[in-house]
C-alpha cells in the first residue's frame, strides 16, 4: 500500500487539554501579519541591535552554551532577562532555549501548537524581544529549539487535516490505509505506543507519529510544508535569534529505505542553510540532533553547507565510559574518530541534557555496565529499560567531587560545549514516582536558586571551580598561557 501523499517527550504533571480558544491559538496568516507590523515598528532597533550585522566569524565553533527551560530556570521570559548576569559570571556566551512555543505540553513543549508565538505562561513576544536585546548587549547569543519533524495534534494544520480526507491541509502529514508502511522507521517510544501509525477515527485511517501519538509527523515532501517552515524560521531570525537547534533532524523524510530518507533529508538541510545564509549573511547557526555513529553524524555538516554544529552523541557515551573506567582512552579514541569535519563546522559536546542517556551506538556488551554505573538502583530507566534519564548530581550522589571531574573532561574538548542547567550546582533528579512512563521528567526539575546563590558566594564551590574552566575554555591562546602561569 502506497502512503497517500501528493508528493509520493512527559511532564511530571499530567498534560492539560487546551480550551477551544487555546487550541486554535492564532493562525499562521494572522501571526505573519503581526510579524510584518513588528518589523516595521522595530526596524531601527533590528538594524542597530541585530547580531547578524557584525559578529565574530564562526562564533559557534568555541561557544559555551547553556541549555535551559525558561519556566524551570526562571519562571518567565522577563525573569530570565533579569538573570543574564548569572551567565556572564559563569562564562556562558550562548543560551539554548528549550521549546518556548504554545503547547499542550504532552512532550515538554516539543508538541508545538503555534510556531509564531510564546507560551502565555512564559510571557509575550515583547518579553522575548527584550530578552534578545538584553542578551546581545551582554554578548550572549540565543539559540531556540525548532521542532521540524512534527507538530501537536492541536496545531491548526492537523486539526484541519484529520477532519476530512479532502481537506487542503491533508497532505501536510503522512497517511495510510493499512498502517504498515515505513517499517524501518524508528519508534522512539515503544514502551508508550506499539506502532508509529496512529488510528484517526474521523477519517478511518492512520497518521504517522515517530514520537508521542499526539505528535503527528510533518510531510517534508510537500513543498507547502517546506515553505511554511522556512517562514517560521524567518519569523524568529528577524527577531534576532542567533541559531536553531533542529530537533530530530534525522527523522525528517520518510521513504521505504533509510538511504532514501537520508539523501532527501540532506537536501532539505542544504535548502534551509542556503535560505538562512542568503537572507541573514551566514551568521545564524543550525545545530543538528542526529543520534548515530560519529561517521554518520559527520554527514549532517555536508561540505560545510548543512549544519554548523552537530551533537556528538558517541562522545557523550565515551565520556561516561571514561568516567566509569577512570581511564581517558575511550574519550581519546572517540576524539580521533571525530576528526575531519569542515573547517567552518564544529562538534557540540555535552554530557547531559533534557533527554535520556541513550546507548544507541554502544556495543551491547558495554551497555549493561554503563547502565549500572549511571543508574545502579535502576530508578530512572527508559525505553524498555535499555536507557536511563539521570542528572550528573544523581550519578555521582555518593562522590560529588566527580561532578567536577566529569565537567572538567567535557570542557577539555575542542568545540562548542553545552552545559545542562543545574549541572554547575550538582542538581539531582526529582524523586521517582509510580506510574511515570517517561522518566525524562525526572531531569527537568526547577532550578535551585538558593543553592546557586550560595555557591556563587563560595570560592571553593563546584560552581566557582567550573566557572574557571568555562572561562578558560573560550579564552584566546595568549589568555590561556596567562591563566596557566602561577600567581
Amino acid at each position: 500500500m502506497v502512503v497517500r501523499s501528493c508528493n509520493a517527550r512527559l511532564q511530571s504533571t499530567p498534560a492539560q487539554k487546551p480550551s477551544a480558544a487555546h487550541t486554535v491559538a492564532r493562525t499562521n496568516e494572522s501571526s505573519l501579519k503581526l510579524h510584518s507590523r513588528f518589523l516595521l515598528a522595530h526596524a531601527h532597533v533590528i538594524q542597530r541591535q541585530s547580531p547578524h550585522m557584525s559578529v565574530k566569524k564562526h562564533w559557534w565553533k568555541d561557544a559555551s552554551i547553556y541549555e535551559l527551560y525558561i519556566d524551570k530556570f526562571a519562571g518567565t521570559i522577563a525573569n530570565l532577562t533579569t538573570r543574564l548576569d548569572y551567565f556572564e559570571k559563569l562564562g556562558i556566551n550562548a543560551l539554548h532555549l528549550l521549546p518556548h512555543y504554545p503547547s499542550p505540553m504532552v512532550d515538554g513543549g516539543y508538541d508545538v501548537m503555534d510556531y509564531l508565538n510564546v507560551r502565555p505562561e512564559l510571557g509575550t513576544l515583547d518579553d522575548f524581544d527584550a530578552l534578545i536585546v538584553a542578551a546581545h548587549e551582554k554578548g550572549i547569543k540565543i539559540i531556540v529549539d525548532f521542532v521540524l519533524n512534527h507538530v501537536s495534534e492541536h496545531h491548526p494544520w492537523f486539526i484541519e487535516a484529520r477532519s476530512s480526507r479532502h481537506n487542503s491541509k491533508r497532505d501536510y502529514f503522512l497517511w495510510s490505509e493499512s498502517g504498515r508502511e515505513y517499517a524501518h522507521e524508528t519508534n522512539s517510544f515503544p514502551h508508550i505506543k506499539p506502532s508509529n501509525w496512529i488510528r484517526n477515527e474521523p477519517t478511518g485511517d492512520y497518521y504517522f507519529a515517530t514520537f508521542y501519538s499526539e505528535q503527528p509527523d510533518l510531510n517534508w515532501r510537500n513543498e507547502e510544508v517546506v515553505e511554511a517552515m522556512l517562514a517560521h524560521m524567518d519569523f524568529w531570525a528577524d527577531r534576532g535569534v542567533d541559531g536553531f537547534r533542529l530537533d530530530a533532524t534525522s527523522h525528517l523524510i520518510k521513504y521505504e529505505t533509510k538511504s532514501q530518507d537520508l539523501a532527501a533529508t540532506h537536501a532539505i538541510l542544504k535548502r534551509l542553510r542556503k535560505h538562512l545564509d542568503t537572507k541573514y549573511g551566514g551568521s545564524i547557526v543550525l545545530l543538528a540532533e542526529a543520534h548515530r555513529q560519529v561517521e554518520e553524524i559527520k554527514t549532517f555538516f555536508g561540505n560545510g553547507d548543512e549544519c554548523h554544529l552537530a551533537y556528538n552523541f558517541p562522545m557523550a557515551e565515551a565520556l561516561f565510559d571514561s568516567l566509569m573506567r577512570r581511564d581517558t582512552k575511550p574519550m581519546e579514541l572517540m576524539l580521533e574518530r571525530s576528526r575531519d569535519i569542515p573547517h567552518s563546522c564544529a562538534w557540540a559536546y555535552f554530557l547531559r541534557n533534557h533527554d535520556e542517556i541513550s546507548f544507541s551506538t554502544v556495543a551491547e556488551e558495554d551497555r549493561a555496565a554503563l547502565l549500572h554505573f549511571l543508574d545502579p538502583k535502576r530508578q530512572y530507566l527508559f525505553r524498555h529499560k535499555r536507557d536511563t534519564a539521570v542528572r550528573l548530581g544523581s550519578i555521582f550522589e555518593k562522590e560529588p567531587e566527580r561532578i567536577f571531574d566529569a565537567l572538567e573532561l567535557l570542557y577539555s574538548l575542542p568545540g562548542a560545549i553545552i552545559m545542562y542547567y543545574g549541572d554547575e550546582i550538582g542538581m539531582r533528579n526529582l524523586p521517582p514516582e509510580d506510574g511515570v512512563l517517561d522518566s525524562r521528567a525526572y531531569v527537568r526539575g526547577d532550578f535551585d536558586w538558593d543553592e546557586a546563590e550560595r555557591a556563587v558566594q563560595d570560592p571553593s564551590s563546584l560552581w566557582n571551580r567550573i566557572s574557571k574552566h568555562v572561562h578558560y575554555s573560550k579564552a584566546s591562546p595568549l589568555t590561556r598561557l596567562i591563566l596557566k602561569k602561577p600567581n
